[in-house]
């Protein structure tokens, strides 16, 4: 059976973004642009509150998905038509911003730990301009499978037979694991997919190691089979179906064209973005 290799390591880079949160940016990087379907993936945590007690204010999003993902502390959202979520510790939000949105994103914790990651989805073409909608998740709702020296958490696609509840509008799958030293899984990949993992505590060991705050970009085809090469290593695996269409950025925005993304610019300006 053909295994997943690891075609590349990167390793996060320090910036601040929002309102001055501190964090670290895995995805866009020096080495990679993206991972088709994936626009951005940023972690972000710290003990100290001046690191991320500003937050995010009100801010516009048009054209993909973001998948919020918080291991400790709380957020508050609030977007432009009234909504409102709330995410606390193992909480999921997954909002797709659909043809506009403005929301913030605002700490309510001011003492202890706040960690978490935000994953950019990118949508297909005929797909860009619909409606705005939530998915917020609390930490009960995201299945747990215990697995031999470890556990891994479903927070989208499908897993040892076990669904996660995070849908979006192409094949995803998304996995928390955790593992303690010498520990393997094997984790099933659809042919085809893009996909990668992400190192937040330990070391992994797959052909190469794989450290902590770097990321391992995986080969299309096949499972992929790793080891803990440490106690208490815990990583993100994300992986998705490409969609393979031309992508132009602007800042909040995520279209397949530059004249669209200019276009949402003025419709931002304008008031009409969400409308």
């Amino acid at each position: 059976m053909l295994n997943r290799s690891i075609t590349k390591i990167i390793q996060g880079v320090k910036t601040i973004d929002g309102a001055g949160v501190n964090l670290t940016r895995i995805i866009p990087g020096t080495e990679i642009d993206m991972i088709d379907p994936f626009l951005l993936f940023d972690e972000f945590g710290s003990d100290d509150p001046s690191d991320y007690i500003a937050g995010f204010p009100a801010h516009p999003h048009r054209g993909f998905e973001t998948i919020t993902y918080m291991i400790n502390g709380k957020f508050r959202h609030r977007d432009s038509m009234g909504n409102e979520g709330f995410l606390t510790d193992g909480s999921v939000q997954w909002m797709t911003a659909g043809k506009g949105v403005i929301h913030s994103e605002m700490p309510e914790q001011t003492d202890g730990k706040v960690r978490g990651f935000q994953l950019w989805l990118n949508l297909p073409k005929e797909k860009k301009l619909i409606n705005p909608s939530y998915n917020d998740i609390p930490a009960e709702k995201i299945p747990i499978i215990n697995i031999p020296g470890g556990k891994a958490k479903v927070i989208s696609g499908t897993f040892s037979g076990v669904t996660g509840p995070g849908y979006s509008h192409t094949g995803v799958l998304y996995l928390d694991i955790s593992l303690e030293e010498g520990s393997e899984i094997t984790v099933p990949i659809e042919n085809g997919w893009n996909g990668f993992c992400y190192i937040y505590e330990g070391s992994i060991f797959s052909a190469k190691q794989v450290n902590k705050s770097h990321i391992a970009v995986l080969s299309e085809n096949g499972d992929f089979i790793c080891k803990a090469a440490e106690d208490d290593t815990q990583f993100i695996l994300v992986a998705g179906l490409p969609l393979n269409e031309p992508v132009s950025r602007g800042g909040p925005f995520v279209m397949n064209t530059r004249e669209e993304v200019l276009q949402a610019f003025e419709d931002y300006q304008n008031g009409t973005l969400c409308t």
